[in-house]
């Protein structure tokens, strides 16, 4: 199968996704162009919420450690997920799950109950919400990510046929910028983003810029594979 799909989120996703990728039949490779570093964040009172908003795997993973004492005083409140893989990861760090979206987070906060009050760890670059007059809600910084470069001999991918996973808009940004720097040409990049907001932050001038039905790996590999075959006839 033509072409390459480049995979730049950070890990633990990365080796996911590109495994997945690969294990479809995709010439997948990755390097991360950013890494997610934890903040310290000053927990508020617990008897103040009601449920947690958890837009990121990352806000579990960086967020709430393992003996942490968010963990310890945050663990018993319901999550609400952006999806079904962040829902797990809220799981199995001993979170109740009361929502894994499928829409995006704006979608998800949409469906809390009023007169919640919810308390949203994020990161330092997080999607804006309109939140409903019904509920209220608080948000903490747990983590940020680290903008990395991308190596010089990633260049020539793009006369290959180059597909971009764009999974945040900190992605997006960091790889609008080293496509800057590397001089690459978007008019032989395609880039699949994994929602609307994500696409935007992209700008414009690319080969073509998709957006994956549903924000999880399995649609956008699912539509990755579908241009690679469309290219390939």
């Amino acid at each position: 199968m033509g072409g390459y799909v480049l995979v730049v989120r950070p890990e633990p996703g990365l080796s996911a996704t590109v495994a997945a990728a690969n294990a479809m039949g995709l010439n997948a490779i990755g390097y991360p162009l950013f890494e997610i570093e934890p903040l310290s964040w000053e927990c508020p009172d617990p008897s103040g919420i009601d449920a947690l908003l958890i837009g990121s795997a990352n806000a579990i993973r960086h967020g709430f450690p393992v003996g942490g004492a968010a963990l310890a005083r945050l663990g018993s409140k319901p999550v609400y997920a952006v999806g079904q893989s962040t829902a797990q990861i809220a799981r199995d760090a001993g979170f109740e799950v009361a929502v894994a979206g499928t829409g995006g987070l704006q979608n998800v906060l949409d469906s809390v109950p009023p007169q919640t009050r919810l308390l949203r760890v994020a990161g330092a670059d997080h999607v804006p919400l309109n939140v409903p007059a019904s509920v209220s809600m608080e948000t903490v910084i747990a983590y940020k990510s680290v903008p990395r470069e991308l190596p010089e001999p990633l260049r020539p991918l793009q006369d290959f046929g180059l597909i971009v996973l764009l999974h945040s808009a900190a992605a997006a940004h960091q790889f609008v910028r080293e496509s800057r720097q590397l001089a690459l040409d978007r008019g032989r990049i395609t880039l699949i983003a994994i929602g609307p907001r994500v696409a935007e932050a992209a700008g414009a001038g690319w080969r073509a810029i998709h957006v994956s039905p549903q924000p999880n790996d399995d649609a956008l590999l699912e539509m990755a594979l579908e241009i690679t075959r469309e290219v390939c006839i």
